[in-house]
């Protein structure tokens, strides 16, 4: 579950396992913390984040941290946010540094690996060439690939998988994320990654599961739209995302871009670990369209504000209100189409992300006008983000964004037990048993996870970051904060081992 949730859920190009066994260089020394006019623009919201974070769960009387505090407690170099209000883009900032070599300082123009991200732009790609007529939504995908096909398999996919399925990921494709590649090293082509042919590090692209059954995230699905998009499309995918979605919306410090051009290079942060540079200072991922975007929080705001004026109606955007509605309607387990969708409460939609080295958050409303982008160059920057989120959204009142720090609530043991039972969704295969002091979940990890009471429907797992709310009759559970919005659903409870046959 943890593995599962840490990693698969947030979308991840390399396997946590990947960056844990990298090994680090010797650390440099302390960066002084630049100036602050160096970050960007300063005003009372801005300061209100460098000086109020705190954990989900606080006790009494506890002081909120500062940013400076934070980052230095989860080794987190540099860190860049942007935050969008009534339907603009109010500032975005930097804070930190691109890497400690070199000490400079994170400018509101600083690149970072967007990582599972990217797959938001490749979605935004696919559906406005579905607009122009270049590529069937519902059709075998097959019938858009002609430099490759993807092998018919009779059992799992006997009539093919459409790209509604690629980009919801419930085309049953496996290959759930990429390692990546040193700078420098031989890159394959995208067939060769698809075939699993040298230089490529990863195997074989192809059916797993049966198509359009179940949810199952899937990078590879997301390499196949690249190349189906680069042939319908007639121009390398990188320039067929650059002249549809990135040109268009002014997202000048944006590029589908691995290895990093030289106008990225100029000023782009790069990936830490434990504390330390990596060793290669970054991955290379030519796996593009699910993995490979290099962005700013600033670009990834202007994206969001596009489809969130798409989805209140309003024509002139890259896609149409009818093609964005259908984006973020879910397919399968709060899935819609490169996005995943938030049920509770105001309609909202996300995606987020992990690089070895980078991690990437964003979500926004569809209706209110709200949304938070925040990157970071390494260290824990997953409980960075959501410090900084929780912050902005306590700021702000965007409450549905992130729930406000909150003291543990006590309940009764009858009242924890409407929450206990078996529950399935996604990967996830999870046992919830209710004691007098509280939930606890167990997922075939050792020891079970305690749950930490928020509210009768609410808890959170704090060693993962992740908060779940139930339904009111306890027939499911949502992920609502700390990972996509996965659905669990109660089934009957497994047998005990001791019954008789």
């Amino acid at each position: 579950m943890l593995r599962f949730i840490d990693v698969a859920l947030r979308g991840s190009v390399a396997l946590a396992s990947v960056l844990l066994a990298t090994p680090m260089i010797a650390r440099a020394d302390d960066c002084a913390a630049p100036a602050e006019a160096a970050g960007g623009p300063a005003n009372a919201h801005t300061r209100y984040v460098e000086t109020h974070l705190q954990p989900a769960i606080i006790k009494k009387g506890d002081k909120p941290f500062s940013l400076a505090q934070r980052m230095q407690q989860y080794a987190v170099p540099g860190l860049s946010v942007a935050v969008i209000h009534n339907g603009k883009l109010e500032w975005a900032r930097g804070w930190g540094v691109r890497d400690i070599a070199s000490c400079a300082p994170v400018t509101p123009d600083t690149d970072f690996q967007a990582a599972s991200i990217s797959k938001v732009v490749t979605a935004m790609l696919a559906l406005r060439m579905v607009e122009e007529g270049k590529i069937g939504l519902d059709k075998n995908i097959n019938d858009a690939l002609r430099s490759w096909k993807l092998p018919v398999d009779q059992n799992l996919a006997p009539n093919g998988v459409t790209l509604r399925q690629l980009l919801s990921h419930t085309a049953g494709i496996g290959m759930h994320g990429f390692q990546g590649y040193k700078p420098g090293d031989p890159l394959p082509t995208t067939v060769q990654i698809l075939d699993g042919l040298p230089p490529a590090n990863t195997k074989p692209v192809r059916s797993v599961l049966p198509a359009g059954a179940q949810f199952e995230y899937s990078g590879g699905g997301y390499v196949i739209t690249q190349l189906a998009l680069s042939d319908v499309g007639g121009l390398p995918f990188a320039d067929l995302a650059q002249r549809e979605v990135l040109g268009p919306l002014g997202m000048t410090h944006t590029a589908f871009s691995m290895p990093p051009s030289p106008a990225i290079q100029a000023n782009m942060a790069l990936g830490h670990a434990n504390g330390s540079l990596l060793p290669d200072k970054y991955v290379v991922t030519p796996e593009l369209a699910p993995a490979g975007l290099w962005t700013t929080a600033g670009d990834l705001a202007r994206l969001l504000l596009d489809l969130q004026a798409s989805a209140a109606g309003k024509a002139g955007h890259r896609l149409s209100p009818g093609m964005t509605h259908t984006m973020m309607t879910p397919v399968k387990a709060n899935w819609g189409l490169g996005v995943a969708v938030y049920p509770q409460g105001t309609p909202r939609f996300m995606h987020d992300g992990v690089n070895p080295g980078f991690d990437s958050f964003m979500v926004a409303s569809t209706g209110k006008g709200d949304g938070v982008v925040a990157l970071a160059n390494g260290g824990d920057g997953r409980r960075l983000i959501g410090e900084v989120v929780r912050a902005i959204a306590t700021d702000y009142g965007m409450t549905d964004i992130a729930v406000p720090s909150t003291e543990e609530k006590t309940l009764s043991l009858a009242e924890l037990s409407k929450a206990a039972g078996h529950f399935v969704g996604g990967d996830l295969d999870v046992m919830i048993e209710a004691r007098p002091d509280g939930l606890y979940a167990n997922a075939g990890a050792p020891v079970p996870e305690r749950l930490i009471t928020l509210s009768p429907t609410r808890f959170r797992a704090e060693s993962i970051g992740v908060t779940v709310e139930y339904t009111n009759d306890f027939s499911s559970m949502t992920m609502i904060e700390g990972a996509p919005p996965m659905k669990l659903v109660r089934v009957p409870a497994k047998p005990s081992g001791n019954q008789a046959n």
